[in-house]
């Protein structure tokens, strides 16, 4: 059984540790954002839990399956490995309403992170969220966590909104994982 209590930071993949060119589903593709290595290789060093929770809906729109998804998963954690630095977890939503209907898991539902906190003993209180949608940061909210918008990926185009509702905006994941480590 896992220590009760464990911290964790919750971290969008495609806009936030990657570069998003839409529909990500080739390894081939994958690209680090700026310090995203170093970023996690720091938490990871810190004592804290790093775990990706993903929405695709291309999966529910058939222009790739699970399969794909887990290579490019393979590939994030290669790359990851050569900064020293590893993740913990990783979650994905294969929904999107209009086409496979409503579901818990997609975020900002909370069903992916209820699973994390029962397979790793997490205090959800104690997380971070992080994230370039609203929808990755609102279960900070939810939950009792905290949350910071990154103004990579799409985060730009929802700065004004997470300012508004009280969400720290950062550039990178490098300035949240700072912050974090730091104990903000």
């Amino acid at each position: 059984m896992p220590d009760a209590g464990r911290r964790a930071v919750f971290l969008d993949r495609d806009g936030t540790i990657v570069e998003d060119p839409g529909f990500l589903h080739q390894p081939g593709k994958v690209r680090l954002l700026p310090g995203a290595g170093e970023a996690i290789h720091q938490l990871n060093q810190a004592g804290w839990l790093v775990i990706t929770v993903s929405n695709q809906s291309g999966i529910a729109r058939g222009l790739y399956d699970a399969t794909d998804y887990q290579a490019v998963q393979r590939r994030l954690v290669e790359l990851l490995a050569a900064h020293a630095a590893r993740l913990d977890g990783a979650y994905f939503c294969p929904h999107h309403p209009e086409f496979t209907g409503p579901c818990e898991c997609r975020k900002p539902g909370l069903l992916l992170f209820r699973q994390a906190q029962a397979a790793l003993g997490l205090d959800l209180a104690r997380c971070y969220w992080v994230g370039d949608h609203l929808s990755d940061v609102e279960p900070a909210r939810r939950l009792g966590g905290r949350g910071f918008l990154v103004a990579t990926g799409r985060g730009a185009e929802y700065a004004a909104q997470a300012r508004a509702l009280g969400v720290p905006v950062v550039v990178y994941i490098a300035a949240a994982t700072t912050e974090i480590v730091r104990g903000a």
